[in-house]
């Protein structure tokens, strides 16, 4: 009869854990707790020394042929020439940083996939700065865990700093040899062949070092989307 129960009760389960989904906070817990496994287990595999993939100029898709992903608008009208990048934070020099000056950094050219939660990728022609070299030019408080963002269209992400300080994690302003253009993000934009696209925030404006993540921590995340946002 025990071996029996035992039978009953596994048979049962499924049945169970079905019910569970039908209640909406439960079938909410269990999203979230797969999220939250999702997430620390990206975290864990995460590599600074693993490169993602790039690929050879004829293997670039064309501009023309690169889709226009954007969250509100595909030009939310940034005024390029009054425009500052504002750093505040964990930083030893916080300031509004203008494009000439962030220019002055090491220029990067890279060819890399860029992969979108939709199902869609392209590989792109992408040219900026390393964000390592940019927090360490800003004086980023080796402590600091997260970076935050906030864009021109109210649209905001934050990420984790060794994701950022990746060697092709890059602040881009230029697409295919020419300045970046208002509908793919100018005058900066986030480019991360190891995230997906949604992470890579465009039109920046401002970027928050901290050690702790405010309770906004994404536009999409804060709507249930993974927040490592690995790949």
């Amino acid at each position: 009869m025990k071996n029996r129960s035992r039978r009953e009760l596994l048979k049962m389960a499924p049945l169970a854990a079905g019910g569970l989904l039908l209640f909406d906070r439960s079938r909410n817990w269990l999203l979230d707790r797969g999220v939250a496994l999702s997430d620390g287990a990206s975290g864990l595999l995460f590599r600074s020394s693993h490169l993602a993939k790039t690929f050879s100029d004829r293997q670039v898709t064309p501009l023309d042929k690169y889709p226009l992903n954007s969250y509100l608008v595909d030009d939310p009208e940034v005024d390029l020439a009054r425009w500052k990048l504002d750093v505040s934070g964990l930083v030893r020099k916080p300031a509004q940083y203008t494009l000439d000056e962030i220019r002055t950094l090491p220029k990067v050219m890279q060819n890399t996939e860029h992969v979108c939660v939709e199902g869609w990728t392209v590989i792109g022609n992408y040219g900026g700065v390393r964000v390592s070299d940019f927090l360490s030019s800003v004086g980023a408080d080796p402590a600091a865990r997260f970076v935050e963002v906030q864009c021109a269209d109210d649209y905001y992400e934050s990420l984790d700093v060794d994701s950022l300080r990746h060697p092709q994690s890059l602040l881009c302003y230029e697409m295919y040899g020419q300045p970046l253009t208002r509908e793919h993000g100018a005058p900066l934009r986030l480019i991360m062949p190891t995230k997906l696209g949604y992470k890579q925030a465009k039109y920046i404006v401002a970027m928050r070092v901290t050690k702790v993540l405010s309770a906004r921590t994404g536009f999409w995340e804060d709507q249930g989307y993974s927040w490592h946002g690995g790949l």
